[in-house]
């Protein structure tokens, strides 16, 4: 234990590791305030002289919350059919054929209220065969009645499209959401943004911990310290597990406090009854996995952890293996954008069985495991089928503790200067 706190204190005393932990905070703040800032997340209003005024921050999140009164809590079939009327009346009221053609400010007092049932709306009214939504103006609102039967008969439809040539992929997606709770709830305010910029965070943070794990073992051998530690006592075995357990306890934490500050922070920002709001109502209608906002930010989270020290494992064992610091660290942080350059260079369906077993692939743009679990990619093994968060999760699990122990066997078989 002693050795473990020398070694932590060692690695906290780095001007670098300072610099960056110190980063680390700012940029947290940082990016739990930058969502509220957007457009997107205001709204437009005009008083009785006439004037539009625009909200944002929030301002306009206060002011949306007031407006969508009306479909906050259950929600019910009745409501949705309540939407499909309402935008279609008023479209008939101004004699438009799209939103884009009503007068200013009528679409935030009359359609906005009920904004966030329509997509979801439009999503199971879509065709079973070509995936078309329809608009809401051609809807039915009569048929908007069997709204959660709908759903269910659009994930079979949805997976006979996306999965056609896999039928587990489908069974397995249709079971999955089987287990989601019906009706869903909805508390206005959150913007999707707000999850999007976690990820981010979190990558950010990933790329932290790599520079502040790759000099741990390399520095040493640059410096010929380890010439010495290697005649000590526990210069090999022990000394390298206290290395890499002081760097997990550091990069671990750090991710850790940083995640939970952002959440703290984001969610005081947006109201904390936003997080019970179902998943299904701010990302696909028929998404698979059974939480709410909150359950889905603590997912995020705690993958996003595996993650970090699944890269935090394989950035070690390059230390180990490498004598030059700065070649070091150039391939750790490779390993990092790695996930991101074969989304875009490799076929889909080839590049989805790399990223998603590469160490930093949930947290990498694109590829994190967010959108993973907003969408509905399986990896397809004969007659088995795994999700593809499911797929991420399990290789960071076997990753830790493999890359791990290729360190210890790669520092104690080194050849020393």
């Amino acid at each position: 234990m002693r050795l473990l706190k020398v070694e932590i204190k060692r690695i906290l005393k780095a001007r670098l590791t300072v610099i960056l932990l110190s980063a680390a905070l700012l940029l947290t703040l940082l990016m739990a305030y930058l969502p509220i800032t957007f457009p997107s997340s205001g709204c437009t209003y005009t008083d009785a002289q006439g004037n539009i005024t625009e909200l944002e921050g929030l301002q306009g999140i206060s002011y949306k919350k007031k407006l969508q009164t009306v479909v906050t809590g259950t929600v019910t079939p009745e409501m949705a059919r309540q939407a499909v009327e309402t935008y279609q009346a008023c479209l008939q009221k101004y004699g438009a054929e799209t939103t884009y053609d009503l007068p200013d400010g009528v679409y935030d007092t009359e359609i906005l209220p009920y904004a966030p049932l329509l997509r979801g709306i439009r999503e199971i009214f879509a065709d079973p065969d070509t995936g078309l939504a329809p608009a809401i103006s051609d809807i039915d609102p009569e048929k908007v009645d069997n709204y959660y039967d709908l759903c269910d008969a659009r994930i079979v439809s949805l997976m006979k499209q996306e999965q056609k040539d896999h039928p587990a992929a489908q069974q397995v997606a249709i079971d999955s959401f089987s287990q989601v709770d019906a009706p869903y709830v909805f508390y206005p305010g959150y913007s999707t943004e707000a999850m999007e910029y976690q990820t981010l965070l979190a990558y950010l943070i990933l790329l932290l911990c790599t520079v502040i794990a790759a000099p741990v073992f390399t520095s040493d051998y640059q410096t010929g310290a380890d010439d010495i530690y290697r005649c000590t006592k526990f210069g090999k075995t022990k000394f390298a597990c206290i290395k890499i357990l002081s760097a997990f306890l550091i990069c671990g934490i750090a991710y850790s406090l940083s995640a939970a500050l952002y959440l703290l922070a984001s969610n005081s920002l947006y109201g904390w009854e936003c997080t019970k709001s179902s998943m299904q109502i701010l990302y696909s209608i028929i998404s698979l996995p059974a939480m709410d906002i909150g359950q889905l930010q603590l997912f995020v989270a705690a993958a996003g952890l595996l993650c970090l020290l699944a890269t935090v494992s394989l950035t070690l064992f390059l230390s180990s293996k490498l004598k030059n610091m700065t070649v070091c660290l150039s391939s750790a942080l490779l390993f990092c954008i790695l996930p991101i350059i074969i989304y875009m260079a490799l076929p889909e369906h080839i590049g989805i069985w790399i990223y998603s077993i590469l160490p930093a692939g949930a947290l990498s743009l694109q590829t994190g495991i967010l959108y993973a679990a907003s969408d509905f990619d399986f990896w397809n093994i004969g007659n088995i089928a795994i999700w593809l968060p499911h797929v991420m999760i399990g290789a960071y699990v076997v990753e830790i503790p493999l890359f791990a122990g290729l360190t210890v066997y790669s520092y104690i078989t080194h050849k020393t200067s």
